[in-house]
């Protein structure tokens, strides 16, 4: 068995015995979407995009972050893979520099974390969040 097998049975074997929900990226790790909630806060991304499901990130000066799996490209420059989302989260600037996206210091662990959020979140939608 590969090692990229290896990882993806592990990580089933994980989100079936603890529901988690759990995000693998081929060659980069296993995401975990309930630290990546709290990793919004911690990085400060609630300062600039509403994020479904995240207390207080509704704010409009970045784009929002929900329905980003449904998304074509990434800062309008990056297919939109959830390796490619980890890259942006680690180094915007070297990917588009002159964005407002700032480098907020995430780590490879954190952004990995918050890609399993973003592309498997459950959490209602900007507008049911707004209408509450």
């Amino acid at each position: 068995m590969n090692l990229r097998a290896l990882i993806l049975l592990t990580a089933l074997t994980l989100a079936g015995c603890n529901d988690a929900r759990l995000l693998a990226v081929p060659g980069v790790g296993v995401g975990y979407a309930e630290d990546g909630r709290g990793a919004f806060q911690q990085h400060g991304c609630t300062s600039c995009h509403v994020i479904p499901g995240v207390v207080g990130a509704d704010t409009h000066v970045g784009p929002p972050l929900s329905d980003l799996s449904e998304r074509k490209y990434l800062a309008g420059v990056l297919p939109n893979t959830p390796a490619n989302l980890v890259r942006w989260l680690r180094d915007p600037q070297t990917i588009a520099p002159g964005s407002a996206m700032p480098d907020l210091g995430v780590s490879t662990q954190v952004a990995l974390d918050m890609a399993a959020y973003l592309y498997g979140s459950t959490a209602p939608s900007a507008a049911s969040i707004k209408a509450r």
